[in-house]
């Protein structure tokens, strides 16, 4: 009995993993559908989305069975009740590469992005999924030390974002209203990805040691 429950266990590891996976192919099918204005693309990652919500309620009924079954406890019990934080976390993270393939959507043919900021997106993309690389590996591995340096992606996340807030308080744009408001949500949407990235490493520290890092605040 406990061998299958342990193998339970490692099935629900492995959807955390291939949910990880799955937002970062969708992390950049995204961010190449908003810069060249690839409605094919963009209609991929909003179809894919579903795929990555039934993941998560496969994986947390599955999670929730386990708990009624098994009454676990100790680290068997932080495992679980773990996986259903990650699993929700990871279910936003690509609810928000959908939303950047929106944007994309809504405004093609024309680029969203306009052509000064093309960089400074591109590289929020590439951002984001080397943190989503790092999370699934980290989700994999319990390697504590990619979780703590999570906290530093991050922070390149936070400066490319005040980077693109600049550059629309700057006196100098010319792009009008509407795409304002299109490169105010795309900078959110990148960096609340990271944010639940770091989420999801805090959640696999204290899984591990039964700890909150202060390196991960």
């Amino acid at each position: 009995m406990r061998d299958a429950f342990h193998d339970d266990l490692d099935a629900i590891g492995q959807m955390l993993v291939d949910m990880g996976e799955m937002v970062r192919r969708s992390m950049e099918r995204a961010t190449n559908a908003l810069l060249n204005a690839d409605l094919a693309l963009a209609e991929q990652v909003i179809s894919e989305d579903m795929q990555i919500d039934n993941v998560q309620h496969e994986l947390d009924a599955n999670t929730l069975n386990l708990l009624a079954r098994q009454q676990p406890v100790a680290g068997d019990l932080r495992t679980l009740v773990t996986s259903l934080r990650m699993s929700a976390d990871l279910e936003r993270m690509g609810d928000l590469t959908n939303h950047i393939a929106k944007v994309a959507r809504m405004r093609f043919p024309a680029k969203a992005v306009p052509f000064e900021l093309e960089d400074t997106v591109r590289e929020m993309g590439t951002v984001a999924e080397r943190i989503i690389a790092k999370v699934t590996h980290v989700i994999m591995s319990h390697d504590l030390d990619a979780a703590i340096q999570l906290e530093k992606d991050d922070d390149e996340m936070d400066k490319l974002h005040r980077k693109l807030f600049m550059a629309l308080l700057d006196d100098s744009w010319s792009h009008g209203i509407e795409t304002a408001i299109d490169i105010t949500l795309l900078g959110r949407y990148y960096e609340r990805c990271a944010d639940h990235a770091v989420s999801v490493a805090r959640r696999i520290y204290f899984l591990v040691t039964g700890e909150y890092s202060t390196d991960l605040a």
